[in-house]
């Protein structure tokens, strides 16, 4: 499985994607549109995966690129190829399958438990294997809405809509499943003095170690990504 990664700062890393890559031998490759303009060949890859970033889905005027890497998304989408979209990346998911992207009620930033969304008339294939809860790493103030045809996946207490998957392919995960040990350190001591105040916002000191967290973040990041091997060339997750 050719794996193509878009990042949006070179503080973003891979994380655990980047180890799955490596773990099973598949292809990865990155583009980062704030310093290409041209992208990737749709024939390339069989699953994008789009990574965090510090802006706004809709701050054209700083990052005009953001408007050719959501045409890359939309083309991409059309072309029946599976999609994950971590954070940021689901909110460009969100966007581009046209939902509404907005502040949310409260900041989470921190480890903070998510559930997944089963209910009489909502139950996902995509959530067979994966934990009905798992306690994740959060770093965002906004949300956004289900777009039409979507399916609910996960949420949380502090954030209602957590996940969603559209056309069996696309996956949008709000919180961050990809994150390492080092990952998380530079997250916090880049922006940790920003985070502010709230309910859903940790100290500095409880977000450090977990490491229980961590390796069942991994273990679920890992499960997500056998997925969309199973079905790459398919088109569909189940």
């Amino acid at each position: 499985m050719k794996i193509h990664v878009l990042q949006h700062s070179a503080l973003n890393t891979l994380g655990t994607v980047e180890e799955y890559s490596r773990t099973k031998n598949h292809p990865l490759e990155s583009t980062r549109f704030y310093k290409i303009t041209n992208p990737p060949a749709l024939d390339s890859f069989d699953l994008l995966i789009i990574m965090g970033g510090p802006m706004g889905i809709y701050d054209y005027e700083e990052n005009p690129w953001l408007r050719d890497e959501k045409a890359f998304i939309k083309q991409t989408i059309e072309a029946g190829k599976p999609v994950l979209g971590i954070c940021l990346g689901a909110q460009l998911l969100a966007d581009v399958l046209g939902a509404r992207v907005y502040e949310n009620g409260h900041r989470e930033m921190g480890w903070f438990p998510v559930k997944a969304v089963r209910t009489e008339g909502n139950k996902p294939e995509f959530l067979e294997g994966l934990p009905e809860e798992i306690t994740v790493f959060n770093w965002h103030s906004r949300t956004f809405d289900l777009p039409a045809g979507a399916v609910h996946l996960f949420r949380s207490e502090g954030c209602k809509n957590q996940g969603f998957i559209y056309n069996d392919r696309v996956v949008a995960l709000q919180f961050h499943p990809e994150v390492h040990k080092e990952r998380v350190e530079s997250m916090i001591m880049r922006f940790g003095g920003e985070s502010g105040n709230g309910p859903f916002i940790q100290k500095k000191e409880e977000m450090f170690g977990q490491e229980k967290y961590l390796a069942e973040t991994k273990k679920f990041m890992f499960k997500v990504l056998d997925k969309f091997e199973e079905i790459a060339g398919q088109g569909r997750l189940r």
